[in-house]
């Protein structure tokens, strides 16, 4: 069993009551942020280290010796909120025993969530920093209430299109209580920022914005603080001060200082640390800290341990990612107009054997949807076959608009969905897709599918290209799954048609998915064996379209229908299903429960957040016996 170390709040207070000059006595506050940072997110189980450690000297700085009362601070990049979470805690501004809660229900979400005390507003989705604040800005004047505003951003970040909309109208007009700083770590997701989109002359760049321009060492904070002096006495227009920083400063193994030639991904963006790199990283820091304290005469660091908790893992499970790796690259093999377009996460959408065997086909577009998406049209145009790959939660909504034009010349684009669903539930609302199918409903033409297993994986993206010549859409599951069921002998997908995994004629379960699926399959059992009700299971792939013969075969002699949407309860496919019940006649027999995401997504560990949101195995019995008693009725 792994022990987990932490400082205790009281230390904070010794720390900060140290008779030593500001940069150090930051320097040391810092560094204790950093060994509670590693706690959380080795207690969660994830997180993100490089960010928070590379903004962790500029946030220090800031709360200790910038901010006044009634002025604001928030981080636009929102990956560093394990590390703004240590100093909110050990300030006091966010209750201490939260450290213990990161990424669990009612605690501390994976990224930053107003309900959480200091926090200005929600960030995670990249780019928004700067317009929020002209807002706030904006409110403060109205309301004749002196305040500054300073908005932490990173520069992978400055890839989104609209952090650069938001300058202009910053010079004209006049919003000089903002000050942007760039958290300039020079990595993004997967690699150098330098190798995806060069960002150029930075400082050039704003200054031809009409911005006051500075550029300083983040870790500096002597030379941090000065900067930011400069930039409360700049009256006319706002200000940026470039930070320079190192990814993961803090701990040398941790950094990522190497030339920008250097090509390998970088491994500490996100993810918890193993067990041998956190206890290294904590003896490293903790021998910085206490060798500091030892030359300022005081006692060394006093550390909690807390035994690491435990957490469910599956037995067994399947991973659909890898087995999309090999799929695509099979693909490409076979179809040389395939061409795969990534936006900063080829590590999460396994991306990387493709671009190992096809260099010439990968074309890596970074933190920029709406570019990618109307790249992959033109190159639809021209004869290829784009397959298109973000995060779901960023990809559907944010380049929606690209979609549809893409739709409307009526070519053939594959748009990959990654991270999709209510799970894993530890990142929070922010990167938790579950508006996507309704996002993409009303694009014309376009077909949405999501494999069930790491077989139907291969077989829905070899049926997407070769079968289909239109916009399609296929939803990917990243976490490994247990997977208490198998397709069908000789199973092949067919448009609209689902397939039987479990028999049963009380009700029809339907359900997409690995997770739902897995679900819905252990709530049969559940019904079964405790209340002798006997429930078919059926996969249903299609997210937006069933054939309506399937559809009834199906329910043959069953009572209900229930759906169990993986997405919001509005837009999804049991809506879509219900809509076929109704137009068929089947609503005149069968009755309909429809069981989705409502309200937000919650964040948390993924057991306790099915339960949260009823979608766990226990809660879907209970809601098809409740139908079943109301004599079918949903």
């Amino acid at each position: 069993m792994t022990m987990l170390h932490y400082v205790p709040k009281d230390e904070f207070g010794r720390l900060r009551a140290l008779e030593c000059p500001a940069p150090e006595r930051a320097a040391l506050f810092a560094d204790a942020c950093r060994l509670n940072t590693l706690y959380m997110i080795a207690r969660a189980g994830s997180g993100h280290i490089g960010s928070s450690f590379s903004s962790l000297d500029i946030v220090s700085w800031l709360y200790l010796e910038e901010l006044r009362p009634g002025d604001t601070y928030f981080s636009s990049k929102g990956h560093d909120a394990p590390g703004f979470y240590a100093v909110l805690t050990a300030l006091g501004i966010v209750e201490f025993d939260k450290i213990h809660a990161l990424r669990r229900l009612d605690g501390l979400p994976g990224h930053p969530d107003v309900h959480v005390p200091g926090m200005a507003t929600n960030t995670g989705s990249l780019g928004m920093g700067v317009s929020k604040a002209k807002g706030m800005a904006r409110a403060a004047r109205l309301a004749g209430r002196d305040e500054r505003l300073y908005v932490l951003t990173g520069d992978g970040e400055l890839q989104e299109g609209q952090f650069w909309e938001s300058l202009p109208q910053a010079v004209n007009h006049g919003l000089a209580e903002i000050t942007v700083i760039v958290d300039h770590n020079r990595i993004q997701s997967d690699i150098w920022v330098a190798q995806t989109s060069d960002l150029g002359d930075l400082q050039a760049k704003f200054a031809a914005f009409g911005w006051h321009v500075q550029r300083v060492d983040g870790h500096d904070g002597a030379a941090l603080g000065a900067a930011l002096a400069a930039a409360r006495a700049e009256t006319a227009r706002p200000s940026v001060i470039v930070a320079d920083t190192v990814k993961g400063r803090g701990v040398s193994f941790m950094n990522h200082a190497v030339p920008a030639a250097d090509r390998s991904l970088y491994r500490f963006h996100s993810g918890a640390p193993s067990r041998e790199h956190y206890e290294a990283a904590v003896a490293e820091l903790r021998a910085r800290i206490d060798a500091a304290l030892a030359a300022l005469g005081a006692a060394p660091l006093a550390l909690v341990a807390e035994a690491e908790p435990r957490r469910s893992v599956p037995a067994a499970p399947q991973r659909l990612v890898p087995a999309y790796a090999q799929a695509l690259v099979a693909l490409a093999d076979r179809r040389e107009d395939v061409v795969a377009l990534d936006a900063d996460l080829k590590l999460d959408c396994g991306l990387i054997p493709f671009e190992e065997r096809h260099p010439g086909r990968f074309i890596e577009c970074g933190i920029a949807e709406q570019d990618m998406v109307s790249q992959a049209g033109g190159l639809a145009l021209r004869g290829r076959l784009p397959v298109v790959h973000s995060f779901a939660c960023f990809l559907t909504p944010r380049a929606n608009e690209q979609i549809f034009n893409n739709a409307t010349e009526q070519t053939h684009v594959i748009y990959c969905g990654f991270l999709a669903g209510l799970l894993p539930a530890g990142p929070g609302h922010s990167h938790q897709s579950v508006r996507d199918i309704a996002a993409l409903g009303a694009i014309p033409g376009l077909v949405m599918a999501q494999p069930a297993d790491e077989a139907e994986v291969g077989l829905l993206l070899d049926y997407l290209a070769d079968e289909l010549d239109g916009p399609c859409y296929l939803r990917m599951v990243n976490i490994p799954c247990d997977v208490p069921y198998a397709l069908p002998e000789g199973y092949a997908p067919a448009r609209g048609r689902g397939c039987l995994l479990r028999q049963g004629q009380d009700a029809l379960i339907v359900a997409y998915g690995p997770v739902m699926l897995a679900q819905a399959c252990k709530a049969a059992e559940l019904l079964e064996a405790q209340h002798g009700v006997r429930v078919a299971v059926a996969n249903l792939p299609w997210l937006n379209e069933v054939d309506a013969a399937w559809l009834a075969g199906a329910l043959e002699g069953c009572r209900v229908l229930v759906t169990v949407d993986d997405h919001s309860a509005q837009g999804g496919q049991g809506e879509m299903l219900a809509a076929a019940l109704a137009r068929t006649g089947l609503a005149r027999r069968v009755g309909w429960v429809g069981l989705g995401v409502e309200g937000i997504s919650a964040c948390g560990w993924n057991d306790e957040i099915l339960a949260h949101h009823g979608l766990d195995a226990a809660s879907i019995a209970a809601r098809v016996r409740a139908a079943l008693g109301h004599g079918g009725q949903g």
